[in-house]
């Protein structure tokens, strides 16, 4: 999908704002409770048709280095090569393929999510884009909220540690939401 057939006239740009945006995930720790956790200074385009959603395209990009889940050496080893072993795979990148028009204000947004160096297609539910805002100084915003899970194991995060009791020490399924404004470039 290119935004090549979409009216010009109908298609803005815009740039995330790394300030007003964060990708959050959780996923269980001992087979019990779920672990929270986020990354900051998210950037990023989207290409906005305001006639068609689905001529859209959006693109981020996070770094791996933001990880925070409370806890300093869990951080540290979620950046090791135990994980997303960020020295080798600094960013996370999302490119979509395919955008679908599920309601007014709801999208399922296709794409190619690399992590630890491994890319699968993967679709976020997207609530939005928001209508667009003026903020105080001058600039034009507008919001989306997209949720999606993966298997963490799909993208060769596969460390884990048995239980005594039976199970594993971190779950498999991991579930993310990202919470995105952008301003108009």
């Amino acid at each position: 999908m290119t935004p090549t057939t979409a009216d010009p006239a109908a298609l803005t740009t815009w740039k995330i704002d790394p300030a007003h945006s964060v990708a959050e995930f959780k996923v269980k720790h001992m087979m019990i409770a779920n672990v929270k956790g986020k990354f900051s200074g998210i950037t990023g385009t989207l290409a906005l048709d305001g006639i068609d959603p689905a001529q859209s395209t959006v693109e981020a990009t996070i770094p791996m280095e933001t990880v925070s889940t409370g806890d300093a050496q869990r951080d540290t080893h979620l950046k090791s090569p135990d994980f997303f072993h960020a020295d080798q795979h600094p960013e996370m990148q999302f490119k979509s393929t395919k955008i679908q028009v599920k309601r007014p204000g709801e999208l399922a947004v296709t794409g190619d999510l690399t992590i630890h160096g491994v890319t699968k297609t993967v679709t976020f539910d997207v609530e939005g884009p928001t209508p667009p805002h003026k903020d105080p100084w001058g600039n034009t915003r507008v919001g989306l909220e997209a949720t999606t899970k993966i298997n963490r194991k799909d993208f060769g995060l596969g460390w884990n540690a048995a239980l005594e009791t039976g199970g594993v020490l971190v779950g498999e399924e991991v579930a993310i939401t990202l919470d995105v404004e952008f301003i108009k470039a």
